[in-house]
């Protein structure tokens, strides 16, 4: 593919905001840039090109990418003489040339499908005189970012999409509508990736879906994604995790292909939203409490040690006390080991934006508050399992607050601490494989010593 000469030598930050989808596009954005002769610097007065990923799924994300966007007005004139200021993802496929009207700067709009198109843009904005936004948010006939090379953020893990897209059209969510479909890829095309990512030294895979549950639907006729567990688990990677996961979707054999696959993680990320079958219902979910109970049941029946993380919305219009109070009953019997808890974000365009509700916001905010609380008492609980016990981490790097302290994730995905191993630093043990006596199980994290040699 040929790039414009004009990018060769230009500096570039990219800012991601949002899902690990974004997180996968962001690596594609920097690939494409890298390629072009871009260089890539550590902030945004340094670069001449300044991209944002963007996240719509809710409205603090669009809070953030305004204020940081605009802030480029202020910030200071890079070397070259001219910055450009480009916003990719789901803002930009959502509000194409609109976006100018909050954010004045905006020089390139790229929509979700069209990063391959960026290099063009950011020429065309460089050539131009500010007057107006490059702007492509075309969809239809464009083939997967996987095509394009990627600058990953790590050596060790790396994002790998099988599929784009959501059919679901949950009445709270605006994903259908920035990212379509579903689309997924073959399953022949995520072997030979994870492959070529497993003999590049990556260790960790990641797959990637809207609801990864239903993947190889729009290929196939139906969906194979415990095949494709299976195939991925003969290429040789030694850890794999996935997400987003569907309930109404994830089938026995699904689980099944989890359990007998070695390298498939012991953690599992279902969504549940809500714990009352009335609200599911006006969520447009497609199972009732009962149902997603009767799931767990299922999975904990087949893999007695997995971790079970989810995500839940306070406030969904006329969500009542008696709802709120079968969420936590909910949340109690499931025993999560974590979850992500948000109050509802009212997104133009989705359905229960349209729904009426009274419920004053201090009720709201008071009853996540309890539930805050419900869920943190249970990762504590759940952490304590791992006491005095031996976890196997995957070393991501050095803490923030100490650089004598790594950090990775456990197998069930648990954030562990420990500190540097006498003999060892910090570098040549991030990537390694090492196994960690646990001697402290806070709420959020483990703490621990290594035993043993990385590997």
């Amino acid at each position: 593919m040929e790039h414009p000469r004009e990018l060769v030598g230009k500096t570039y930050y990219v800012r991601t905001f949002g899902c690990q989808m974004n997180l996968h596009d962001s690596e594609r954005v920097a690939g494409v840039l890298d390629e072009c002769g871009c260089i890539c610097v550590d902030d945004t007065d340094d670069a001449d090109i300044v991209v944002f990923m963007t996240c719509c799924v809710r409205e603090k994300a669009d809070q953030h990418l305004y204020g940081q966007a605009s802030a480029m007005v202020s910030a200071p004139t890079p070397p070259s003489g001219r910055r450009v200021v480009a916003i990719g993802g789901c803002i930009a496929q959502r509000d194409g040339e609109r976006i100018r009207e909050h954010v004045a700067c905006a020089d390139v709009v790229f929509g979700t499908s069209a990063i391959s198109s960026l290099p063009t843009l950011l020429a065309d904005a460089f050539a131009g005189d500010g007057a107006r936004a490059e702007v492509d948010t075309v969809e239809e006939g464009r083939s997967f970012s996987t095509d394009l090379p990627s600058h990953r953020a790590s050596a060790y893990h790396a994002w790998v999409p099988i599929m784009t897209g959501c059919n679901n059209f949950c009445t709270y969510c605006i994903v259908p509508y920035v990212r379509g479909r579903e689309k997924s890829r073959t399953i022949e095309s995520v072997v030979s990736e994870v492959e070529r990512l497993v003999a590049d030294g990556v260790r960790e895979v990641t797959l990637l879906g809207q609801n990864v549950n239903s993947y190889g639907r729009n290929i196939y006729g139906e969906p194979r994604f415990a095949e494709l567990l299976r195939r991925v688990g003969e290429t040789g990677v030694e850890r794999v995790r996935f997400t987003s996961s569907n309930p109404k979707d994830l089938s026995d054999e699904t689980i099944r292909a989890m359990a007998e696959t070695p390298c498939v993680m012991p953690h599992l990320h279902l969504a549940v939203q809500s714990g009352s079958s009335r609200i599911l219902k006006a969520m447009n979910r497609s199972y009732t409490r009962e149902e997603y109970l009767d799931l767990v049941a299922r999975l904990r029946a087949a893999i007695p040690d997995l971790a079970l993380s989810t995500d839940i919305i306070v406030g969904f219009p006329g969500e009542t006390e008696e709802d709120f109070q079968d969420t936590l009953s909910l949340v109690r019997e499931a025993s999560f080991s974590s979850a992500f808890t948000f109050i509802y974000s009212r997104r133009p365009g989705t359905p229960a934006a349209k729904i009426p509700d009274d419920t004053p916001r201090e009720v709201i905010q008071e009853r996540f508050d309890r539930l805050a609380d419900l869920v943190a008492q249970q990762a504590h609980d759940a952490n304590q399992v791992f006491l005095d016990q031996l976890v196997t981490v995957l070393v991501e790097g050095s803490s923030k607050r100490d650089d004598g302290i790594l950090v990775g994730h456990s197998e069930h995905n648990v954030t562990v601490h420990f500190p540097v191993p006498e003999g060892r630093t910090a570098d040549e043990l991030v990537g390694a494989l090492v196994d960690v006596r646990v001697d402290e199980a806070r709420t959020w994290y483990l703490r621990g010593t290594v035993e043993g040699d990385p590997r």
